[in-house]
């Protein structure tokens, strides 16, 4: 489709978010309170797996920018975000602990990490974003960090801390879902602000709009994707019993 704003760009994104993310059995099951706990303590590990090696996709993303300050910049900044900006205690992975150990006991986290290695979904939506950025030019690398992740992760985490304060799930235990509201409502709009800024340098250029879309577009959907499938493994597993 042609865009001549990048409000119409943005515009295409949430639609992408609308169709490919919330209609979905992974989020429609969270916010109707239909996990079981199996299903819930193997989403907890799988995600500890993508949280922890989010910093790599980060680290790939500055790889493919040109030297300029303006461009990798607000990455590396998030990159020093994901690694609690030098405050001890405060890095992602640490964070994230803290919800882990809300739903599991340290030890029982600690064997579910062994039981259940990084999974094929979590894997292939890995891969797919590190793989992308060897080839991309600099816009498309900011377009797929920036339109591609940031500009809907806030909803996204803030919609799962939304599903995990659900009455049904206290009965395993008071999750503390402090892990998802923080991303949601200060982490991932400053990021793509960031992101922003830099993308409307170019914004001007139909061509470059194309670009931006399509880049945002395609790690949007191997996210979506990554959701998608988790759900699929449960199934698989008899964990959504």
């Amino acid at each position: 489709m042609p865009f001549a704003f990048y409000s119409e760009v943005e515009q295409a994104m949430q639609q992408i978010v609308q169709d490919a993310f919330y209609p979905q059995p992974f989020f429609q099951s969270l916010l109707s309170g239909s996990w079981s706990r199996r299903f819930l303590e193997y989403f907890t590990v799988q995600y500890a797996h993508y949280s922890a090696h989010f910093p790599r996709v980060l680290g790939a993303a500055i790889s493919a920018m040109e030297p300029n300050d303006s461009w990798w910049i607000p990455l590396a900044d998030n990159l020093w975000d994901e690694a609690g900006r030098g405050r001890q205690g405060h890095a992602h992975s640490q964070l994230y602990r803290t919800f882990a150990l809300s739903v599991m006991s340290p030890s029982e986290f600690e064997h579910r990490l062994v039981q259940w290695p990084r999974s094929l979904a979590v894997s292939t939506a890995i891969d797919h974003f590190i793989t992308f950025f060897h080839h991309a030019t600099s816009l498309q690398a900011m377009a797929a960090v920036g339109l591609g992740s940031e500009f809907f992760a806030g909803d996204i985490m803030g919609l799962i801390g939304q599903g995990l304060r659900h009455p049904q799930y206290q009965r395993f235990g008071p999750l503390n879902p402090q892990f998802w509201e923080l991303h949601a409502d200060s982490d991932e709009p400053r990021h793509y602000h960031l992101c922003r800024n830099v993308l409307l340098t170019l914004a001007s250029d139909r061509h470059n709009l194309q670009c931006m879309f399509t880049s945002g577009q395609d790690i949007a959907l191997s996210e979506a994707n990554m959701y998608r499938q988790l759900y699929c493994e449960g199934e698989a597993q008899h964990l959504l019993d």
